[in-house]
């Protein structure tokens, strides 16, 4: 059975961290490209950061010099580490792996950035 399972959030106060995990199961991620996505209430889903195969990175304009995006073929899991986390940053975080024709999501992981 494929899952794409996140951990790692949770509540923390402005100018904190968070690093966020996505275990991978039912599938071997070394031939997918792997990214984070977010939704804040009432906004639409945004790309966060991506990670090609080949370990190539990008992202979102707000986010460059925040977060990092990572991933361990060997683990199967995809991290973000996100730093300097603000209000706005509020939303649940989700996994994507796409290796066409296959596209699969996890079900997210809710992050709340909070004094």
């Amino acid at each position: 059975q494929v899952q794409l399972v996140e951990s790692g959030g949770g509540l923390v106060q402005p100018g904190g961290s968070l690093t966020l995990s996505c275990a991978a199961s039912g599938f071997t991620i070394s031939t997918y490209a792997m990214s984070w996505w977010r939704q804040a209430p009432g906004k639409e889903r945004e790309l966060v950061a991506a990670i090609s195969v080949g370990g190539y990175t990008n992202y979102a304009d707000s986010m460059k010099g925040r977060f990092t995006i990572s991933r361990d073929n060997a683990k199967n899991t995809v991290y973000l580490q996100m730093n300097s986390l603000k209000p706005e940053d509020t939303a649940v975080y989700c996994c994507r792996a796409v290796g066409f024709p296959r596209d699969y999501w996890g079900k997210g992981t809710l992050v709340t950035v909070s004094s």
